[in-house]
């Protein structure tokens, strides 16, 4: 009879404990979700930041490299002649 007693009362306490416990870990795994979305929205922002920056550069090399192609220094119009010239040696 003791046994069937013992039983009883384990059952009864098991079943709020095991909503108890489903109910931390359903929480637990809407919370990890959150985190692993907020991460997604930040590697999508850095890697849109990323080529903001990349696009930002490649223009300002361009911007570079039209002031110098327009200046008159004699060392640089040499150097892109001597450019030109290993160039042409190059494509024969």
């Amino acid at each position: 009879m003791d046994f069937v007693g013992l039983v009883a009362v384990v059952m009864v306490f098991s079943i709020p404990l095991t909503a108890i416990w489903t109910t931390h870990i359903r929480q637990s795994q809407k919370i990890k979700a959150s985190i692993i979305k907020d991460e997604i929205e930040l590697e999508r922002l850095r890697y849109d930041n990323f080529l903001l920056e990349t696009e930002k550069m490649r223009i300002d090399l361009q911007q570079k490299q039209a002031s110098l192609i327009e200046s008159n220094d004699p060392v640089l119009m040499s150097l892109q002649k001597k450019t030109e010239n290993d160039i042409k040696i190059t494509s024969l």
